[in-house]
C-alpha cells in the first residue's frame, strides 16, 4: 500500500488489507471510543473495545495511563510484543 504525506506508508492500512488480516492471530483490532455504545452497536470482528476516558486516560491526574496501567490493558487485550495493532474508533479516528 502507498499513502502520501506521511513519515511513514506502515502506519496505516486500508480496508483490503483489514479484510485479509480479520483472523491473523498476530493482529488485534482495536475500537477506541468516547462513546462506547458505537462498539456495542457494530464493531470489525473480533475487535476489543477501549474507553478513550476510563482506561487511556487518567482523570485524577488529567494525563493518559500510566505505563503500568496501559500495560495491563494490553495484555487483558491480547496483546503482546509481536501483536501488529490496528486502531479505529469514533470521532474520525480522533482518539484511535
Amino acid at each position: 500500500m502507498t499513502v502520501t504525506g506521511y513519515a511513514s506508508d506502515r502506519v496505516l492500512v486500508d480496508a483490503d488489507w483489514a479484510q485479509a488480516h480479520l483472523s491473523d492471530p498476530n493482529v488485534r483490532f482495536v475500537e477506541v471510543d468516547v462513546d462506547t455504545t458505537a462498539y456495542d452497536q457494530s464493531h470489525i470482528p473480533g475487535a476489543v473495545a477501549w474507553n478513550w476516558t476510563s482506561q487511556l486516560a487518567d482523570g485524577i491526574r488529567r494525563d493518559i495511563a500510566s505505563r503500568e496501567e496501559f500495560g495491563k490493558l494490553l495484555g487483558e487485550s491480547g496483546i503482546g510484543p509481536d501483536t501488529t495493532i490496528v486502531l479505529y474508533g469514533d470521532n474520525n479516528n480522533w482518539f484511535a
